[in-house]
């Protein structure tokens, strides 16, 4: 059970209230059960679902609250029972801890969509218990939610891996979006878009960043490999590209319309939403006339997790971030609601807690 007088075995920073305002706060982890593998945290990536519980958006936020759900360390205990994983592994741990592990969903590797899967901080384990996140110095989670990061990934570079990289890996392999010479268009260019630019341009796709912002045309097109750069508001370079995408990946996070996106693309196009815009409203004219589909996802399965780890070791494909250590988090957080990151905010957990 988690200590809250000041006392545990694992330092973390914590929200105490709705004011989202972080600071330093101790309790215990449970010791390790011979499934479990017990790792200490190097480096956690900073998500926008951070902003949103610690602020209670959701009006379900239990604090003290401990966010991050994008871990890296290395493994330092393991269980009887656990032969996947060693003592000194570099290993990431994603958005769930937890899952009912029978169900249809995780019998077919797909744990995110089990009824009972359990969030990496503010779920409720099977103990009872509420889960705390990476915003901490070491975490115990069973063997399943856990996947090996290959030697000579950086392990701060991994950590976004974990939500942002799946996030948009997992609609591109379940949409069959590898394949190279077709044509990929991107909304919103942040943590995640900049990752679907990345696994577009690896894919060997021709990809087309969608923004609001003039800002980002340089970094877009010079930094990540965009072969087009488009202002969404304006209606000329969009009306010149209809019927021309064979692919969308949607990450932006306000609302925006549908319609205009979706006649970008070719007969049979997709388009994958992975953000939660307050509503989705779509003419079915903008489905129908061009057999598009429009499409959901969120995160990925433990199989997916781990083959995007590999595929990003094996093809180089580095998320772009700034390291921060866990006294500025309050800043980056405000930075982050701001759009003022590049691209996404790793804390050096490591060098934290000194």
């Amino acid at each position: 059970m988690a200590s809250e007088s000041g006392d545990g075995n694992c330092d973390a920073w914590a929200a105490r209230d709705p004011s989202g305002v972080l600071s330093p706060y101790k309790f215990s982890r449970r010791a390790v059960q011979s499934g479990d593998v017990s790792l200490k945290i190097t480096h956690c990536g900073v998500c926008y679902a951070d902003v949103i519980w610690t602020q209670n958006r959701h009006n379900d936020s239990k604090y003290p609250l401990v966010p991050g759900h994008e871990i890296a360390g290395v493994v330092t205990e393991v269980g009887s029972d656990v032969k996947g994983f060693k003592v000194g592994d570099h290993v990431g741990v994603g958005t769930y801890v937890n899952s009912c592990r029978d169900c249809e969903n995780c019998n077919s590797s797909l744990e995110n969509h089990c009824p009972k899967s359990v969030y990496t901080f503010n779920g409720i384990d099977t103990d009872g218990t509420v889960t705390k996140g990476g915003y901490s110095t070491h975490i115990v989670v069973h063997e399943r939610y856990c996947f090996k990061i290959p030697d000579g990934y950086p392990l701060a570079k991994a950590a976004p891996l974990l939500c942002a990289g799946i996030t948009v890996y997992t609609p591109m392999m379940r949409h069959n979006m590898k394949q190279p010479g077709k044509s990929l268009g991107v909304i919103g260019l942040g943590g995640l878009g900049h990752m679907a630019v990345k696994f577009g341009k690896a894919f060997g796709l021709k990809v087309t960043v969608f923004s609001t912002s003039e800002s980002k045309r340089d970094e877009a097109i010079n930094l990540l490999g965009a072969d087009n750069f488009v202002i969404s508001s304006n209606t000329q370079q969009m009306e010149s590209l209809k019927n021309s995408l064979h692919f969308i990946v949607d990450t932006a996070s306000g609302d925006h319309p549908f319609d205009p996106y979706l006649s970008l693309l070719k007969v049979g196009g997709v388009m994958a939403i992975v953000c939660f815009p307050s509503e989705i409203k779509v003419h079915p004219a903008s489905l129908n006339l061009g057999a598009r589909t429009l499409s959901g996802s969120i995160v990925g399965g433990t199989k997916d997790i781990q083959e995007m780890v590999n595929f990003c070791a094996a093809n180089k494909i580095y998320p772009e971030i700034e390291i921060i250590k866990i006294d500025y988090i309050n800043e980056a957080l405000t930075r982050l609601v701001n759009r003022d990151v590049k691209y996404r905010f790793v804390i050096d957990i490591e060098n934290s807690f000194k």
